[in-house]
């Protein structure tokens, strides 16, 4: 079947599976929810709005995407009517959030359409433009003196295109001006209704912030999000660099990244934007800060502490609110569910220039994300590897304590300096990182009392089970997955787990406090070395795929799995 002129890669039979029998639903709450029933009408009223505001950036994603997104969707929702074959299609499309990406499972990335491939850049940059002649590009820009233009090239808040046989580039606020103009009329509608002073202040300066091509607009708001800590409502213009695999290739040229860092240019990988909103859980969040309040604690504890600046020192006043929320909308980069979606984000990331002007940071927690899953299929998982006598260890809510725990690793350790100088292989390092605060620091908890001796055992079982029990070696290079795959090698190295004759897990809980903390000081040691050769000889030695990580992955495929994700949206 032709759509715009391109067949459909699947027939209608494979269609049908995935979306039938290899996708698992995430339903977000709907008026009928309690919490929304509780809202002030303002805040209803309010809440209609950052909803709208959500729909009109699951374009703007799209279209930073790729080039067919928009044409595309809009084709299989016309076909989608008539056609079953279509039909299907746009459940992967939705699930995919664009015509191409990994499904975190096959190696090759799915395809909705023959002869539509994803792109190195995206679309946030020329789709014919290769390594080679991008790093061509930049010198020669730079030998003309162009240093102003090549900043904003390869800053994280444009989109590249091309002029003659150089490159230009556009701010967001130009490029998706109408877009944008829609989005903070939604915003100052909701800060109209809002009945909370600290959240209508927000949501004015996020509207003036997508109105102006200036980056000082960008540090107000995101100063003004990340004090709310006793709002009613939630909304987050989500801006991550996941995506663009273009622009960090920059640090693998050492003459050309030489030549940027004199001239005082920082390569930014390009920010996917998304758009989160929700209603705050009041329960849920007091878990949370009796986490925060070690934090201070947990940094004078970190590897080499002496040896760079935390925000989270002892010495300063810690800037983190940290919600627990109930999920109305999840679009754009939220909604690119390609091989997962998360469970919880810790922003701004460290790129973000309102850090180093004094801002803070904001934890949000998923609550109908991390409440999701498949509790039959995970019960045979349990019986097939686990002891019987282990299984009290495992749960989705010890999951949730160790993601507590990831999050507020992000905020300690090297600033981004040391992050964005590993180039390519900054991510997975970070998220590498944050899974080993978590880990190591675990023990704190208990010494204050926030958790006991048998929900660590189970905080650390749970882990092993949930995270490192891969289904797949990590499709292209997936940093959280990488990140499972390093830890897991790593901890069966060193003795902390292994198997049994009968491929039955075993673990010795002393061995992987210690393992862990070990683990956080090579991974330390790997950021402050700002040498992206160093962090791919640590990630090549940990990330083989053993017998018995495909012994894993085989048993779980035989099981089923479901890669695909549809978001249920209410509102």
């Amino acid at each position: 079947m032709k759509i715009n002129g391109f067949d459909l890669n699947y027939s209608l039979e494979k269609f049908a599976d995935m979306a039938n029998n290899k996708m698992r639903k995430i339903e977000l709450i709907d008026r009928d929810f309690e919490g929304y029933k509780n809202l002030s009408e303002g805040d209803k009223k309010a809440l209609d709005h950052l909803a709208e505001a959500a729909k009109i950036i699951n374009d703007v994603a799209l279209e930073q995407d790729h080039p067919m997104n928009l044409v595309m969707k809009q084709a299989l929702e016309n076909a989608a009517a008539t056609s079953e074959h279509a039909e299907y299609a746009l459940k992967i499309f939705n699930s995919l959030n664009g015509v191409a990406g990994s499904n975190g499972i096959d190696k090759e990335p799915i395809e909705i359409f023959k002869g539509i491939k994803g792109y190195k850049g995206c679309n946030f940059y020329p789709t014919d433009l290769e390594v080679e002649e991008f790093h061509q590009i930049i010198n020669k820009m730079l030998d003309e003196g162009k240093e102003d233009e090549v900043k904003k090239i390869l800053s994280a808040r444009t989109m590249v295109r091309r002029a003659d046989d150089e490159l230009k580039s556009i701010d967001y606020t130009e490029y998706f001006a109408d877009e944008f103009s829609e989005i903070a009329n939604e915003l100052e509608c909701a800060a109209y209704y809002t009945t909370d002073e600290l959240f209508k202040d927000y949501l004015g300066w996020q509207a003036q912030a997508l109105l102006q091509n200036n980056v000082e607009m960008d540090i107000l708001a995101d100063k003004h999000w990340a004090k709310m800590q006793d709002t009613s409502l939630e909304f987050t213009l989500s801006r991550e660099c996941y995506d663009d695999k273009m622009t960090p290739t920059i640090f693998s040229n050492k003459e050309l990244s030489g030549r940027l860092s004199k001239a005082g240019i920082n390569p930014t990988p390009k920010d996917m934007l998304g758009i989160r909103v929700g209603i705050i859980n009041k329960e849920g969040t007091s878990l949370l800060l009796k986490f925060k309040d070690k934090m201070r604690t947990l940094a004078d504890l970190m590897p080499r502490a002496d040896e760079y600046e935390q925000k989270a020192g002892s010495n300063k006043e810690l800037k983190q609110t940290m919600v627990d929320v109930d999920i109305v909308a999840l679009t754009g980069d939220y909604a690119l569910c390609r091989g997962g979606i998360t469970t919880a984000q810790n922003l701004p990331n460290n790129d973000k220039p309102s850090l180093t002007h004094g801002g803070g940071r904001r934890n949000v927690y998923h609550r109908q994300v991390r409440h999701s899953g498949e509790t039959e299929k995970t019960k045979k998982i349990l019986e097939h590897f686990v002891p019987t006598e282990l299984h009290k260890y495992y749960g989705n809510e010890y999951d949730h304590l160790f993601v507590i725990g990831h999050e507020n690793g992000h905020s300690l350790g090297p600033d981004s300096s040391y992050q964005t100088a590993l180039g390519t292989y900054q991510h997975i390092i970070e998220e590498h990182k944050a899974d080993m605060v978590s880990a190591a620091m675990m023990p704190e908890y208990v010494k204050a009392g926030i958790i006991n001796e048998e929900e660590l055992k189970a905080i650390y079982l749970t882990w092993i089970v949930k995270r490192h029990f891969m289904t797949a070696y990590p499709a292209d290079k997936e940093a959280h997955r990488m990140a499972d795959l390093i830890e897991f090698n790593y901890l069966y190295d060193y003795g902390a787990l292994w198997f049994d004759d009968d491929k039955k897990l075993h673990v010795d809980f002393e061995k992987m406090q210690e393992g862990s903390r070990k683990m956080l000081e090579d991974i330390i040691d790997v950021q402050l070395s700002k040498s992206p050769e160093t962090a791919k000889t640590y990630i090549d030695k940990w990330t083989s795929w053993s017998d018995i990580s495909k012994y894993i992955a085989d048993f779980k495929i035989k099981l089923g799995v479901k890669p695909y994700i549809d978001i249920i949206t209410k509102f």
